[in-house]
């Protein structure tokens, strides 16, 4: 079997449910179902002995060595993090004990674990740990895309957080050999987002009448990934990718985001049209930039690509249609996820902004 870290957000529960889809490998889950973890993501597991849940931490270093020692994972894949930059800014200390406490119990937890291990089972143990484009900092427009040798620069407290998680993991390898992997994704988009995020938010909005605010010009490019080809991905490395190794995983789709909420009202104009007949780019609010806001990340998955054999599934076109058509049939998930935390988040966050 495998642990799962974080398998109850967004990235995770499209990971659990498209590795259960295709393989009949038990996965252990745990997650702390912080705000954005979410046990209706995995609704259709109910009943699965496939499918375990645990709700704890992965700072919990007596929990995590528990579940190892009892179930003797074959590999843990480290989805849990604290990952949107708006809330880094608001709150950093949260991810500061999640992403940089907690990826290093985890690490103590698998290094106590680890080295107790005999022949096969320890030489196909995997630790892979999920990481973000944030690392490498913003481009210049004409600059060439992040490669995985290209240095670290963050520049939000998330992204620091990040990128110190990132440095644990190689140090943990470096040091005690412990056999990871890591993979740096672009802007991952589809299923199971929470709706502070760009797209999402852009839908929920639009639908609700409300207006979908924009940060500064809208021209901050992002390299978008359907979460789907994300989770594929990782299925490779961690099938064949070079223990101690870097991958950036990214879709080859760099959009300014105004390109993006309006890629995002075109399709709604199509399958849900407003009353009064205009086109919900009426909707569109400029609001103030969030401070420090990166103009550009760029993802170069040209690695992943001639060492893995993989590329990306969807082009932005098709992710986007079945994101979109994906929350049109599941409202009942988004009026469940909009909690009163949500509301006050999304009032502090966007409607307090000036114009």
């Amino acid at each position: 079997m495998i642990l799962v870290t974080g398998g109850a957000g967004f990235i995770g529960a499209n990971f659990v449910l498209n590795w259960l889809a295709q393989s009949n490998e038990a996965v252990i889950n745990l997650d702390v179902l912080s705000y954005a973890g979410n046990l209706e993501n995995l609704a259709s597991l109910a009943g699965d002995e496939r499918h375990r849940f645990v709700q704890g931490d992965i700072g919990d270093f007596t929990l995590v060595t528990s579940l190892l020692t009892e179930h003797h994972p074959r590999a843990i894949i480290n989805f849990a993090a604290e990952s949107h930059v708006d809330r880094s800014i608001h709150g950093p200390e949260d991810f500061i004990r999640t992403n940089i406490v907690g990826t290093f119990r985890l690490l103590e937890a698998v290094r106590t674990y680890w080295p107790n291990l005999l022949g096969e089972p320890k030489g196909n143990f995997r630790f892979l740990h999920v990481s973000t484009d944030e690392v490498y900092g913003s481009l210049a427009k004409e600059e060439p895309a992040f490669t995985e040798a290209h240095r670290y620069e963050p520049n939000s407290p998330y992204s620091a957080s990040k990128a110190a998680s990132d440095h644990l993991v190689r140090a943990y390898h470096h040091t005690y050999g412990l056999p990871v992997l890591t993979t740096n994704c672009s802007n991952n988009y589809g299923p199971y987002h929470f709706p502070e995020k760009l797209i999402p938010l852009m839908i929920v909005n639009a639908l609700a009448g409300k207006p979908l605010p924009v940060y500064g010009d809208g021209q901050q490019i992002r390299d978008w990934l359907y979460v789907k080809d994300h989770c594929s991905a990782i299925c490779r490395v961690l099938e064949a990718g070079t223990v101690g190794e870097v991958y950036n995983i990214g879709g080859w789709n760099e959009m300014p985001n105004i390109d993006i909420v309006h890629a995002v009202c075109a399709l709604l104009d199509e399958f849900c049209t407003r009353i009064d007949g205009e086109s919900y780019r009426e909707q569109i609010s400029y609001v103030a930039d969030r401070p420090g806001h990166d103009r550009r990340y760029a993802m170069d998955a040209s690695k992943i690509e001639r060492e893995l054999n993989w590329k990306p599934a969807e082009t932005f076109e098709t992710g986007l249609r079945k994101t979109v058509q994906w929350y049109l049939d599941n409202q009942n998930w988004v009026a469940h996820v909009q909690s009163g935390a949500y509301r006050e988040w999304v009032k502090t966050n966007y409607e307090r902004r000036t114009a």
